[in-house]
């Protein structure tokens, strides 16, 4: 799989250097600075440190079954268009040469629900499914249980309120109040089409 991550830095050196820093014990497979620039820091083949405790699609140690790109952005701010171009370039070679689904492409926060919030709510999710290089829900069943749908997906098995967290960190970044009708149908859509048993989340 691939996870997405924002530095949560003001700049690409200060990035780089935590990243090259032993004393920190991160790392990353690829750095892509606002500018577009793209740094290769860790071979594919190899392990990278970005993910850390969490689970996707039942499958935990995600550091070893997974690409971690950061993107230079301080959480807070929309994501540049070169960097975004950069990105969708780079995600294409990824996604090709380890024959990656692009249900597969998540980010930080979907596999650790509640500890981390990257790429946050301004990365632009729809803008790469729209390039075949993510997923996005149409409505389904609005009927459908929401937790089910959700871990069904690739969603931890987490509790209801991190669940929901995260589903809307990534689907519905503005959206307020308990499950609704709308979530129930995203999540049971993503569920329907994008299922971890049909093949999402593989490495």
């Amino acid at each position: 799989m691939v996870v997405l991550h924002y530095t949560a830095m003001p700049d690409c050196q200060a990035a780089l250097e935590r990243l090259c820093d032993p004393l920190a014990e991160v790392s990353a497979h690829y750095l892509i600075d606002r500018d577009g620039t793209v740094l290769s820091l860790v071979d594919e083949a190899e392990r990278a440190w970005h993910a850390g405790v969490g689970v996707w699609g039942g499958r935990d140690d995600v550091n070893s079954r997974s690409i971690g790109v950061e993107l230079v952005n301080q959480g807070d701010e929309p994501f540049a268009a070169r960097q975004m171009s950069a990105l969708e370039a780079l995600l294409e070679g990824v996604l090709a040469r380890w024959a990656i689904r692009p249900e597969a492409v998540i980010g930080h926060s979907d596999m650790a629900p509640g500890r981390k919030a990257d790429p946050g709510p301004r990365f632009d999710w729809r803008r790469l499914a729209q390039a075949g290089l993510s997923v996005w829900p149409e409505p389904g069943d609005d009927q459908a249980d929401f937790v089910t749908s959700a871990r069904t997906f690739g969603f931890p098995g987490t509790d209801e309120a991190l669940l929901l967290l995260a589903f809307r960190l990534r689907f519905r970044p503005w959206a307020k109040g308990p499950i609704d009708a709308t979530d129930r149908a995203l999540a049971a859509d993503l569920a329907r089409r994008f299922s971890v048993d049909g093949g999402a989340g593989q490495a």
